[in-house]
């Protein structure tokens, strides 16, 4: 299984697959190469983009100003960019989650 992040010189670049209108707002595992997030945002008018924003900023409890998008505007794969002076603390944040979402899968 590929890895969805990885440092960058400005920081970690995260891939991620984005399912809009989703019933709540979480992470949902590994999608192919990318991290799967489902949001209830409508994909229209960027209202998905800045809710993927807003997520992943309270999730690694940094500001939202350290999150920003890179590429896919209009669709579901994106690449991210995080900004913080802590990389290792913000990758332990996303192993952490992902193995919570893989464990309780397999919990069934």
């Amino acid at each position: 299984m590929a890895c969805p992040w990885h440092h960058s010189n400005n920081g970690i670049r995260l891939r991620v697959h984005l399912q809009p209108r989703a019933s709540q707002n979480r992470i949902v595992g590994i999608h192919g190469e990318a991290l799967k997030i489902a949001l209830t945002a409508p994909p229209v008018a960027g209202a998905a983009n800045a809710a993927l924003l807003r997520f992943l900023a309270k999730l690694l409890a940094i500001p939202q100003s350290s999150v920003s998008l890179l590429s896919g505007e209009k669709s579901r794969e994106k690449q991210l960019l995080i900004c913080t002076s802590n990389a290792e603390r913000t990758i332990h944040t996303l192993r952490d989650v992902v193995q919570r979402v893989d464990k309780k899968i397999s919990d069934g």
